[in-house]
């Protein structure tokens, strides 16, 4: 986003309104704050960011401070690795307010504060809590996408630091995680896609409203409907802080480079190419080395996050029928003529296997991408082209075997005879001479 006039003097404004941290005073009075940023462009923005903003004075010391449970460290040792296996570890860092807001102010995207309405003494209790974690023996965590991570951790810490107990809305707006991430996801559907792919089916069991706050935009929502058990309310004032510019997200994804989309498109594709196979009695091997190769390259990544991940609900995944890493020994082995025997059995596994998981989809509980369902006809499509024309072959090389025994015992008698006829001439030769 450009930075604009408006945006520079905003900056401007909390740089130079909040200079004075650090400067002494006698009196104490702590406010503490919930900070809700709207959704970014970035895959990790899409959900917003929570944050808690602890301001006022304490210990008789002015601070403007901001404490953020969403801080990573890509300098990790084996941090790729440790993310592919679910063992990402956040930290929870402490820093002043001017450091905070100019990143979302840039950005464009809005930012919401919600005064929590407590006393000083849990105020008190709060900071201390947060102090206490951002040390370093005690800052990290690991991280859980749905379970454990920026807006959970503040719901929780605040809950700990109340002393009367909140209750949130009971209210259920999307019932499973897998719902509530593709509303938000809904201009991203490749991302979308990915996260079907991995996920099974422990993203589709029924969630309650309070486990809906772990999107930060939904914590927003719930905590300002929040109240104590004795009636107060949990918020005592909003504000927008940062507006939202309307333009801190990329619009919908075009309709023809959509999975789906995609996906029919493809399964349209194959479809001629089998009729074509079966026609001149003949398989594209380049076209089975393609498909299963890219779905056996999925396959093993969906058996790894299956069988060695930590990563939240990777395990059990249905797909794992379809996608696994017998269909790239499919895309190998069908260059070799010699593994023909062995070929139709994966294409065996492919039309009965992958064909059944089609049928029973919608008597089970785990959720599938729409555009997974073009794509595994493809891989029934063509196992049973490659088992039509198998047959074929097998009944005209039958045929062929059969003719040429036929003409191999007729060319034999009518030698045999010649021979004979030979013989005799060369006999009735002697006996005339």
């Amino acid at each position: 986003m450009k930075l604009t006039v408006r945006n520079l003097i905003t900056i401007l404004c909390v740089l130079l309104g909040f200079s004075a941290n650090g400067e002494k005073t006698g009196q104490d009075s702590i406010v503490v704050s919930l900070l809700t940023c709207d959704p970014g462009r970035e895959i990790y923005e899409l959900c917003g960011h929570e944050a808690i903003r602890v301001r006022g004075v304490a210990d008789g010391e002015k601070l403007d401070s901001v404490w953020n449970y969403g801080v990573f460290d890509f300098n990790q040792p084996n941090f790729v690795w440790r993310f592919v296996k679910g063992e990402t570890d956040y930290m929870l860092a402490g820093y002043k307010f001017t450091e905070f807001l100019p990143e979302y102010i840039l950005a464009g995207r809005g930012v919401t504060e919600q005064q929590l309405n407590i006393s000083q003494k849990e105020a008190r209790k709060l900071l201390d809590m947060l102090r206490e974690e951002s040390k370093p023996e005690n800052r990290e965590y690991r991280y859980n996408y749905v379970r454990d991570n920026c807006s959970t951790r503040v719901v929780d810490r605040v809950d700990d630091a109340s002393d009367s107990r909140i209750i949130y809305p009971d209210n259920v707006k999307y019932g499973t995680f897998r719902e509530e991430m593709r509303h938000y996801h809904r201009n991203y559907p490749w991302y979308q896609f990915g996260i079907d792919l991995a996920l099974g089916s422990g993203i589709d069991v029924p969630i309650t409203g309070r486990e809906e706050m772990f999107v930060p935009v939904e914590l927003k929502e719930k905590v300002g409907n929040a109240r104590f058990e004795d009636g107060r309310s949990v918020i005592k004032n909003t504000a927008v802080i940062v507006a939202d510019s309307g333009n801190a997200v990329d619009g919908p994804t075009k309709w023809y480079l959509t999975p789906l989309a995609i996906g029919v498109a493809a399964f349209i594709l194959v479809t001629l190419l089998c009729w074509l196979q079966i026609q001149k009695i003949i398989v594209f091997r380049w076209l089975y080395f393609l498909w299963f190769g890219i779905t056996g390259l999925a396959g093993c990544l969906v058996l790894f996050l299956v069988a060695v991940s930590t990563h939240e609900a990777t395990s059990p995944n249905l797909l794992l029928v379809w996608l696994n890493p017998l269909q790239l020994l499919f895309a190998v082995t069908i260059c070799f003529r010699r593994c023909r025997a062995f070929n139709i059995g994966l294409a065996w596994y492919n039309a009965a296997g992958v064909g059944c998981l089609l049928l029973v989809w919608a008597f089970q509980k785990q959720v599938a991408n729409l555009a997974f369902f073009p794509m595994m006809g493809i891989s029934v499509m063509l196992a049973v082209t490659y088992l039509l024309v198998s047959s074929k072959t097998n009944k005209n090389n039958e045929k062929n075997s059969f003719i040429g025994t036929g003409r191999h015992s007729s060319d034999q008698r009518h030698n045999t005879g010649r021979r004979r006829n030979v013989g005799r001439a060369k006999a009735g030769g002697r006996n005339r001479r």
